[in-house]
């Protein structure tokens, strides 16, 4: 009798520390908040990499956004639904709506950058003035700046440049500010890799040498051609130009050229300096 009344006392206090006015409780409470909320993430996350892997007729771009919009729902749900759980957040909350009204105006004052670049993010994606991989030409602080669309967040739309610097822009000043999208008329730069052979090379064969493993790599529409640059006392270097498809990826391509080239030429027992320089234009 005495060990059945200890093992309900022992549950009685269980419960009575698993309460949400206790700070145990609480915390308790927020620990499961908390994951709650990053199994949603995560879902969402999985659910929309699935949608986009298995239908590529959606839009990238309004689901890219969705999701982060998404994500920021889920955190404020659950944040006001643990506020509301817990008893002093919500005696705090109730407090706090007799001075609403100046809360409101005052945190509208400081955040309406904020608040204005996520609605121009919205007014974006219903639009579409441009979409993730359209190349833009826009207007910033160092002149003109063309770049290729790689995030539109919620509140800053990110732009690669031809050399790899990106190019942020605030969603407000992208949505408003005139933009020329130059998608189905824009070449990339050509990327420019200078390879130093020795003056005994057969050169005719280096460059056919250097062509056919191009041509391989990225295809033949995207080879520019291999030229003789200049002759040295004991070196000539060729030239090579490529059009990258990304900016992204120049420094992925150049090492995979040059990494083939090596191995093309040591095949071929030709001698080769290596890649003296790159560049772009």
């Amino acid at each position: 009798m005495l060990l059945v009344h200890e093992v309900k006392l022992g549950e009685t206090d269980l419960l009575s520390l698993l309460k949400p006015d206790t700070i145990f409780g609480a915390l308790v409470y927020l620990a499961l908040f908390l994951i709650a909320a990053l199994l949603f993430s995560r879902g969402l996350r999985a659910a929309v990499h699935a949608a986009m892997t298995r239908q590529g007729h959606i839009d990238r771009t309004t689901i890219s956004f969705a999701q982060q919009l998404g994500t920021v729902l889920i955190w404020v749900v659950m944040l006001i639904l643990y506020a509301h759980l817990i008893p002093v957040l919500r005696s705090i909350g109730t407090a706090l709506l007799a001075g609403a009204s100046i809360v409101s105006v005052v945190i509208g004052l400081a955040a309406q950058s904020t608040l204005g670049n996520l609605v121009a993010g919205v007014s974006i994606t219903i639009y579409k003035p441009f979409r993730l991989g359209d190349t833009l030409q826009v207007a910033a602080p160092t002149g003109t700046e063309i770049g290729v669309v790689e995030m539109i967040s919620l509140g800053y739309t990110t732009l690669r440049a031809p050399d790899g610097r990106l190019v942020v822009l605030p969603n407000s000043l992208a949505a408003s500010q005139v933009s020329i999208n130059l998608n189905s008329t824009y070449v990339p730069f050509p990327l420019s890799i200078d390879i130093k052979m020795s003056r005994d090379t057969d050169l005719e064969a280096a460059q056919k040498i250097i062509l056919r493993v191009a041509n391989e790599a990225v295809g033949e529409q995207a080879v520019g051609g291999c030229f003789i640059n200049r002759v040295e006392a004991a070196a000539a270097v060729l030239t090579l130009k490529v059009h990258a498809p990304e900016a992204a990826r120049r420094d992925d391509l150049r090492s995979n050229l040059i990494a083939r080239l090596a191995e093309a030429f040591a095949a071929a027992k030709l001698e080769a300096a290596g890649a003296e320089r790159t560049s772009f234009g």
